[in-house]
């Protein structure tokens, strides 16, 4: 079932409408969800921070998770290729 769906997510105070594909609606609630979880995590490290900043330090959690991601994915094809590369070499050093 594709289209797209209107949902509210509710980021702390912050009630934000979307119209999200149909198949990404969970992603979308279960992102809010992070956002909550970490938003509530650094209102008690610093309970005198702004809204604004413990959003900030919120998004950049966020941020540096997914370029942890990314990289991650980016080297699984390199590391593939490694591990066949050193399958290759032990067989040959084993048939010497």
């Amino acid at each position: 079932m594709s289209g797209k769906q209107h949902i509210n997510l509710h980021l702390d105070a912050h009630t934000v409408g979307l119209d999200v594909p149909r198949e990404a609606e969970p992603n979308y609630r279960n992102a809010a969800e992070l956002l909550n979880r970490r938003y509530q995590y650094y209102l008690k490290l610093r309970p005198n921070a702004s809204a604004e900043q413990l959003w900030m330090y919120t998004a950049l959690e966020v941020a540096v998770a997914l370029q942890s991601d990314a990289r991650e994915k980016s080297l699984e094809p390199v590391e593939k290729e490694l591990k066949e590369l050193n399958e290759a070499l032990l067989r040959a050093l084993n048939n010497n």
